[in-house]
């Protein structure tokens, strides 16, 4: 039986949450930029972002590892300096990348944000320290997750009062996940982690819900579950039967 996490904060599950903000490429609103915040901002909804650290350190708002999808430039994200990232052209937009800081300050504790920590699963954990260090002077609701356990665990054992989610699939059968064993694939999708993360929420793929590992987690200990990617009328359904909150993109709820 798992033991109780502490509690998650009640404006964990208070909203919907925009999925790397409040983006519509359509319009020149690029996923993560402060377009797209001040988008989720304007209409009151909580706001999920990535982090990952540039190559001097910092924490930069940014999903990919790297940077073709949506920048002018290729090769990884992490070789570039902040500065160099932040004049890295993003393509279809004006907007450029944020630091962390740039966008707790842009945010001003007016919504909640869920802050995911990106990873290379190499047991390299700074990406978390720096996220708890920017955090430590910013008075708003935030809280971080990640996929990857060992950031999670970092989270829970340099700060504690921040809260912390998992973010899972129950399967891993997606070809980018081909790096881990069938071993692992597992014990992350049946959360056999707890133990070492004792995570304040889970953040799990609508797809896959329900989920036997989530369910009970659920049950036994109050743990709440947002659901990820909710785009279409059937996922909104999946997530009201199964999940407390909605992280959404592609519509307005």
């Amino acid at each position: 039986m798992m033991s109780p996490s502490s509690a998650a904060p009640t404006w964990l599950t208070a909203r919907p949450v925009a999925h790397r903000a409040l983006h519509d490429a359509a319009r020149g609103v690029i996923e993560n930029t402060p377009s797209a915040v001040d988008a989720a901002l304007a209409r009151g909804y909580a706001i999920e972002v990535d982090i990952q650290l540039s190559a001097d350190g910092e924490a930069l708002v940014f999903h990919d590892d790297t940077l073709e999808r949506l920048t002018t430039a290729s090769g990884p994200a992490g070789a570039l300096t902040a500065a160099q990232l932040k004049a890295t052209p993003l393509r279809g937009t004006a907007d450029r990348m944020m630091t962390l800081a740039e966008l707790l300050a842009r945010v001003g504790g007016r919504v909640p944000l869920v802050i995911e920590l990106k990873s290379l699963f190499d047991g390299d954990t700074a990406v978390a320290a720096r996220a708890v260090e920017v955090l430590a002077s910013y008075d708003g609701p935030a809280a971080l997750m990640s996929f990857d356990p060992d950031l999670v665990a970092a989270v829970r054992r340099i700060a504690p009062h921040i809260p912390r989610g998992i973010t899972m699939e129950h399967r891993y059968d997606d070809p980018e996940w081909d790096m881990l064993s069938p071993a692992t694939k597992f014990a992350w999708g049946n959360l056999l982690h707890f133990p070492r993360t004792r995570p304040d929420f889970i953040a799990h793929y609508v797809k896959e819900l329900p989920a036997t590992a989530v369910s009970l987690a659920r049950r036994a200990t109050g743990l709440p579950v947002l659901t990820w990617t909710v785009r279409t009328p059937e996922d909104r359904a999946v997530a009201a039967r199964h999940a407390d909150q909605m992280i959404f993109e592609g519509f307005l709820p």
